[in-house]
């Protein structure tokens, strides 16, 4: 939109009234403040539920893979023949066979319900997931028939075991005696403690050597199932469809969209729920800028006929109203993504004040699942953003800048 120097000096002078016109700055603050904290909490919002799934998607892909290769009563007799064949397909870049089997595990009287989960020792110290993850001990002190084990921080916490010490695992998979199954409780030394970031699993995961899950489970040469990882989990049942036609009625494939269907759906819903219910606030924050442009004309008519019958044309008028409203929502906007972009950068550092304030634990591990705060912002959301909030800005000024340039100088001028 192109203003005359003269357009360009009046748009100036309404955006910074005269003493006498506070009150239109005050109620042009209120809407350039309703902008900013709009924009601010879509941003924020946004971006800490984009965080909230990726965080989830890679911690939990990054255990479980894009997709499992389940066998038949949970048990893979052949798994080194199909674990060769997903390796082959194309698409597929890692299949790990693994163990698991949820036990109990006991430490000086503490005991708790665990996820043992076996794995080869070199899948183990080469997860992305565990991998710089370990919080004290190594993962390379874990090896076949050494007896070590892998605990989850918050497991560990709960046991009260530290690196060294002894716990036993529970398992009812024991011998057959005339008496009934007797349960076997081996002991194993903890190796090393890791904190993967998602409270249900540093709670419950215990990892350990196959070969050691195989004994204490009685498996023999047998796995539970075979992770696989994909080159793009969005495809992944694409991808793996001409291997669940090869392995036929030997194991079943499962991709984490239906491992996980009902936590990322809802998480889907909620994102789009948050997102429409605040628009609203910069719907609000529209209205309020065309209820401070209408204030604007009401006290600018005099001055508005004066410009008309000193040859000012409606289409001026327009310019000059439709900038004036424009411009306090481009402010706005650019306020709000410097508000919000400072508060994703001190995310953990505001939720620490708010709880000190209020004393309340506004993130409960235990509740919100990961143990920090996430946020990934993405930048065509972004756009979306400001786009949204600048076409709402504009449509504001529409009816304000026509009531202006539709005044009458003659009506107006008529009795001064």
């Amino acid at each position: 939109m192109l203003l005359s120097r003269y357009e360009r000096m009046i748009v100036r002078r309404y955006l910074l009234p005269g003493k006498g016109e506070r009150f239109i700055v005050l109620v042009a603050g209120f809407s350039l403040g309703a902008v900013m904290l709009g924009v601010a909490a879509l941003v924020i919002v946004m971006s800490v539920m984009n965080g909230f799934r990726a965080e989830l998607f890679d911690k939990i892909v990054g255990l479980n893979g894009h997709a499992v290769i389940q066998g038949v009563g949970g048990r893979l007799p052949n798994w080194r023949d199909i674990a060769e064949e997903a390796r082959r397909t194309p698409g597929v870049v890692r299949a790990t066979p693994l163990i698991e089997q949820p036990l109990a595990a006991t430490y000086n009287g503490r005991a708790e319900a665990v996820l043992v989960r076996g794995m080869r020792v070199e899948d183990i110290r080469a997860n992305p997931t565990l991998k710089g993850k370990v919080v004290a001990g190594d993962l390379a002190s874990l090896a076949p028939g050494g007896n070590r084990i892998g605990l989850g921080s918050r497991l560990a916490e709960s046991l009260g075991a530290q690196v060294g010490s002894e716990v036993s695992l529970f398992s009812p998979q024991g011998q057959t005696t005339p008496f009934g199954t007797v349960p076997r409780i081996v002991s194993y030394q903890v190796g090393a403690i890791f904190e993967i970031g998602v409270w249900d699993l540093d709670k419950a995961y215990v990892v350990m050597p196959i070969e050691d899950a195989q004994t204490l489970l009685l498996m023999g040469d047998q796995a539970g199932m075979i992770e696989v990882q994909t080159t793009d989990a969005d495809r992944v049942g694409e991808i793996l469809a001409p291997l669940q036609r090869r392995i036929g009625g030997e194991a079943v494939i499962q991709d984490w969209r239906s491992m996980n269907a009902q936590l990322f759906g809802a998480l889907a819903v909620e994102r789009v729920a948050m997102f429409v219910v605040l628009c609203i606030i910069i719907l609000v924050a529209a209205f309020n800028i065309a209820s401070s442009l209408i204030m604007l004309v009401r006290a600018k008519t005099r001055d508005i006929a004066i410009l008309r019958t000193m040859g000012a044309g409606r289409g001026a008028m327009l310019r000059i109203f439709m900038t004036v409203g424009t411009s306090i929502g481009v402010l706005g906007t650019i306020a709000g993504l410097l508000l919000g972009f400072f508060f994703l950068f001190y995310r953990q550092g505001v939720v620490g004040i708010v709880q000190f304030v209020t004393g309340q634990n506004l993130w409960d591990p235990s509740v919100r699942i990961l143990t920090e705060l996430p946020s990934q912002p993405d930048p065509v959301e972004i756009t979306l953003i400001v786009a949204m909030a600048l076409l709402f800005s504009f449509l504001a000024t529409l009816y304000p800048a026509w009531k202006a340039a539709n005044t009458d100088p003659v009506q107006v001028l008529r009795y001064e």
